[in-house]
């Protein structure tokens, strides 16, 4: 199957909260804690500009940005890859801070 990028930027940017299934916190994994924790989400594309962003606000008294970037990491590379495809930038914003 050709790698689609157009799909694939929306699928490994696809964190927030209301992704975790109802169970108790005590039970969440490292994957729901990280999702729990994104408490704003918003995947921006400036079609002018070629950039693609995507801006996170984290809990970080949920998980901390090293458990994110744990989990998250090769999907942020692998959007910059599909955003390259398309000729454009992928930029990424946790709390405020430029990350990529």
């Amino acid at each position: 199957m050709p790698y689609l990028p157009r799909l694939s930027l929306p699928d490994k940017t696809d964190v927030r909260r209301s992704r975790v299934r109802q169970k108790p916190k005590a039970a969440f994994d490292i994957h729901d804690r990280v999702n729990y924790a994104v408490t704003d989400q918003t995947l921006k594309i400036n079609a002018e500009k070629r950039v693609i962003s995507l801006n996170l606000q984290l809990d970080t008294g949920i998980c901390s940005m090293y458990e994110y970037f744990e989990i998250f990491l090769g999907r942020m590379l692998m959007c910059r890859g599909a955003a390259e495809l398309l000729d454009a930038t992928f930029k990424l914003t946790a709390n405020g801070a430029k990350v990529l």
